[in-house]
């Protein structure tokens, strides 16, 4: 059974950083896909940053290219998404969400299982 969970939103400042951290278990090797997502009321899920573990492939939406870094700890099937720069817009519930599939993406439907969801608030 494969759960996620996630940890590490709050509220910082403009200008400031904060780590999220996604902890996957229920899977038996690193053949799987992480992915950060986040969502805003009245709008649809969009797809922020997506790592293979078992290749380290990386993919990142244009608007956090720079700002954010997604990397991975195998051995504790923990995925981190460092948050850096972060602005009033990065403001939203960020869900993190795994595929079997073994190539980084941002498109949605190709994820199976989803975290909770957490509140990342940037104050302005």
């Amino acid at each position: 059974q494969v759960q996620l969970v996630e940890s590490g939103g709050g509220l910082v400042q403009a200008g400031g950083s904060l780590r999220l951290s996604c902890a996957a278990s229920g899977f038996t090797s690193d053949s799987f896909t992480i992915g950060w997502f986040r969502q805003v009321p009245g709008k649809e899920r969009e797809g922020v940053s997506s790592i293979t573990l078992s290749d380290g492939d990386t993919k990142y939406a244009d608007s956090v290219k720079g700002r954010f870094t997604i990397s991975s700890d195998n051995a504790k099937r923990t995925v981190y998404l460092q948050m850096n720069t972060l602005k009033p817009e990065d403001t939203a519930v960020y869900y993190c969400a795994a595929t079997w599939g073994l190539v980084a993406t941002l498109w949605k439907p190709e994820y199976d299982y989803w975290g909770q969801g957490l509140q990342v608030t940037v104050s302005s």
